[in-house]
């Protein structure tokens, strides 16, 4: 499939964010297990090395299967950012893996962090690779969910009401006209992935909003300014939309973290 970066940008879900939902949806007994897995693959190339346990490199579905014996409730994203290491159980290999990738899910006693990579053929074709790495994590200690959906919708609502005159700003045709049909495609919903089954209308309403502006935010990140945007202007513009991003990752953690029905 022939497709543009920035494109794939405006198109993508976090690996994270896709991934727990459908986990924590199986492991209530909402979903068949085979369900989750094609629901999951979606047609990218998924490998998981250095899974506690296991000496080889597995498959997603293999790894999953350590996970047959979970409650959902054990499950959970987290989306740190610098300064800002809510959901993680401490110092260790885990939380400087999901600091550094900015994203990770607690299972139990394991943290999977994804690395993503894209890769082109000579014709020009893309596709998505996802290598999720294991991590062994010590039994308590991990500090319970402070934000629940309808707090971090509010949170949210807050946040864009505040940043709106700097998305506004964001006049994509002027700085990088590329970003302008990446936008539209997003506007339209390409690519979005919906909750599967269990998921309040509240966390489904909390996910598509706050991935929608995730979005966003990851297109205005893959700016480069040039002669229509200075270092400056860049400057302020990412410390307007800070706190945004901010309720944009408490939204999601809040929304793939929710209670199942």
């Amino acid at each position: 499939m022939s497709a543009d970066p920035v494109q794939s940008v405006a198109t993508s879900v976090r690996p994270t964010v896709r991934l727990t939902p459908w986990i924590r949806s199986w492991r209530a007994g909402l979903v068949p297990f085979d369900d989750a897995a094609v629901a999951l693959e979606d047609g990218t190339d998924h490998a998981v090395l250095d899974m506690p346990g296991s000496v080889r490199e597995q498959t997603l579905r293999e790894a999953l299967t350590a996970l047959a014996k979970l409650p959902p409730e054990q499950i959970r994203l987290v989306l740190p950012a610098p300064g800002d290491p809510r959901g993680l159980p401490g110092p260790g290999a885990f939380t400087s893996a999901a600091l550094l990738a900015g994203e990770g899910i607690v299972a139990g006693g394991v943290g999977l962090v994804p690395e993503p990579r894209e890769y082109t053929s000579g014709s020009g074709d893309t596709w998505l690779a996802i290598t999720w790495r294991g991590y062994e994590i010590a039994p308590g200690g991990l500090p319970a969910d402070l934000v629940t959906p309808s707090e971090a919708e509010a949170e949210l609502g807050l946040a864009l009401a505040a940043s709106t005159q700097a998305l506004a700003e964001l006049d994509v045709a002027r700085w990088r006209p590329s970003l302008a049909p990446a936008l539209t495609a997003l506007r339209r919903g390409g690519g979005s992935a919906d909750l599967p089954a269990g998921y309040d209308p509240r966390s489904r309403r909390l996910y598509a909003r706050a991935g929608m502006l995730d979005r966003v935010l990851a297109l205005a990140e893959h700016d480069e300014p040039g002669g229509a945007i200075n270092a400056y202007e860049a400057n302020q513009r990412a410390a307007a939309l800070r706190p945004l991003a901010t309720a944009c990752r408490r939204a999601l953690v809040a929304a793939c973290n929710s209670p199942l029905h």
